[in-house]
């Protein structure tokens, strides 16, 4: 859930970077120039685009350089558009790698005593290609908000302006309340995840 984590696994990086048109190396895991370059262009190009749209908070600032740069541009049009919600809206979650993945998805299941807090494994989810960002809501003391309807609040304030986001309190089977991600061209994950692998997740 960090730059650091994604970076560490270089395959997953250079399709990361890949898809953001900015790596056009062989897909072999193996760090070398080309690498070094697509990443330092990708750093410059978020601090730019942060400094052009705002920054926020520590946390939702380590998590929104996460994603795909135009998802960038989209996560911060969201924070901004509910500055003024009477709880504190942070970006909890953004790009997993598909080891991290599938740490979330043991919780609960191979690792006891915790809430299954996901249906997905790696690869199954779009946190895993850059596209998907997850929401906390916060009191001023800084205690974490769980009740849904706050989160039901946030989607009802932002997405009659984001066209572009898609929002898991909509989903029929499994009611991700702070979950939103990019929309896509297709729905089948199958199809999102082959196109991140090639290297072309937005095309």
């Amino acid at each position: 859930m960090s730059y650091n984590a994604m970076k560490s696994d270089i395959l997953f990086y250079q399709r990361f970077l890949q898809s953001n048109n900015l790596y056009m190396g062989k897909l072999d895991g193996i760090w070398g120039p080309l690498s070094d370059k697509a990443d330092k262009t990708f750093r410059q190009m978020s601090s730019s685009i942060a400094d052009e749209m705002g920054k926020f908070d520590e946390r939702s600032e380590q998590n929104i350089t996460t994603l795909l740069l135009p998802v960038q541009r989209i996560a911060r049009r969201f924070l901004a558009s509910v500055g003024n919600y009477d709880s504190i809206v942070k970006i909890i979650s953004g790009t997993r790698t598909y080891q991290e993945q599938d740490k979330l998805y043991a919780q609960g299941r191979t690792i006891p005593n915790l809430p299954i807090v996901t249906n997905a494994k790696g690869g199954q989810s779009n946190h895993n290609f850059g596209l998907a960002w997850d929401i906390g809501l916060f009191e001023e003391s800084g205690l974490y908000i769980e009740d849904d309807t706050k989160y039901q609040e946030i989607a009802e304030l932002t997405l009659p302006h984001l066209s572009e986001i898609e929002w898991g309190g909509e989903w029929r089977r499994f009611k991700d309340y702070p979950h939103y991600q990019y929309r896509t061209s297709t729905d089948e994950i199958a199809a999102i995840r082959q196109r991140f692998e090639a290297g072309s997740v937005l095309a």
